[in-house]
């Protein structure tokens, strides 16, 4: 344990929302754009008063959540929350600039934080981790984050506390990769499309296992998605340039025909011109419903021309140049 504040950053599943629940590939990158950290209110530190209080106040709901979980012996992980609750009498609340419910991990990150500071003989992130540490830390951080958003894999706290890029590849465990930059398009770029609303996990997870009961969609799932979504990793990983941004055309064809529902209205038209004229390709960012929209381009300004034209506010998270 430390007393020594460290920022997190937010997190960006590159692939593998939702279809990661049926055992896809997924593949998860840290977005230092947005971070956070644990701090006190006090005279000298400057913040925004009223969501310092706020954050207190749920911190507080949290930590009741997790000593309930200890109390019956159901918590998975040794925290000091004694020391948790002191901390919460002297105004500690937690600091960021990840927005609530935009798919970016906010609170993949205060659950890494936390862990990070109140965890007893924790595991230490590093960049060669052992693969029973990595699955040890994502069955942590899965009952962690459960509490927001009612079922959690694991991967987006895990993200955020490792640091690193993340393939999670199912039963073959999950390892920190490098994404060969060299071989993207050098005009090229990876964005956000900001929706303006935050979006709610939790039913539109139900809503997609609940399509799943239907079996030509679980088929359609099987046979359709989870390939579009394993090939565009395989082929970004292995620098086939090409290759993947035919398939990350087709992967987002495939979200804008069978996930609509998640697809807020706002970008639905942007969403198709994408698809219409190839100048950009869109994906969902999370579960969707609102929040940010994945976009991916080999031509970073005209897709930026044509976004703002459509009224979309879009935020570069990588550009080659």
């Amino acid at each position: 344990m430390t007393n020594k504040p460290e920022v997190f950053y937010a997190k960006i599943m590159l692939f593998g929302e939702y279809s990661v629940i049926c055992h896809s590939m997924g593949l998860t990158i840290p977005y230092a754009h947005f971070k956070g950290e644990l701090g006190f209110l006090n005279k000298y530190r400057y913040t925004d008063f009223d969501f310092a209080i706020e954050s207190n106040r749920m911190l507080r709901e949290y930590h009741a959540h997790l000593k309930a979980l200890k109390d019956k012996g159901e918590l998975k992980c040794d925290l000091d929350l004694e020391h948790f609750g002191k901390d919460l009498k002297r105004n500690l609340f937690f600091e960021s600039t990840i927005p609530q419910g935009f798919g970016i991990g906010s609170s993949g990150a205060l659950c890494a934080a936390i862990y990070q500071r109140y965890a007893r003989n924790r595991i230490r992130s590093q960049r060669n981790m052992k693969q029973e540490e990595v699955f040890r830390l994502k069955e942590i951080f899965a009952q962690m984050e459960s509490y927001f958003h009612g079922i959690s894999s694991g991967i987006d706290p895990l993200n955020c506390y490792i640091k690193y890029p993340l393939l999670i590849n199912g039963d073959r465990g999950i390892s920190v990769v490098g994404i060969p930059r060299n071989k993207f398009p050098r005009e090229g770029a990876i964005f956000l499309v900001d929706t303006g609303k935050p979006g709610i996990t939790h039913p539109l997870v139900n809503l997609f296992f609940e399509k799943c009961q239907d079996p030509a969609f679980d088929r359609l799932v099987k046979d359709t998605f989870i390939p579009l979504n394993n090939g565009c990793i395989q082929s970004l990983l292995e620098g086939h340039t090409e290759l993947f941004f035919t398939s990350l055309h087709e992967l987002s064809a495939f979200q804008y025909r069978h996930l609509s529902p998640m697809i807020p209205e706002t970008v639905t038209g942007a969403w198709k011109a994408g698809l219409d004229h190839r100048t950009y390709s869109l994906k969902l960012c999370g579960s969707g419903g609102g929040g940010f929209i994945l976009g991916f381009t080999s031509d970073f300004e005209a897709s930026q021309r044509s976004l703002k034209k459509q009224g979309q506010k879009v935020i570069a998270v990588y550009k080659n140049s």
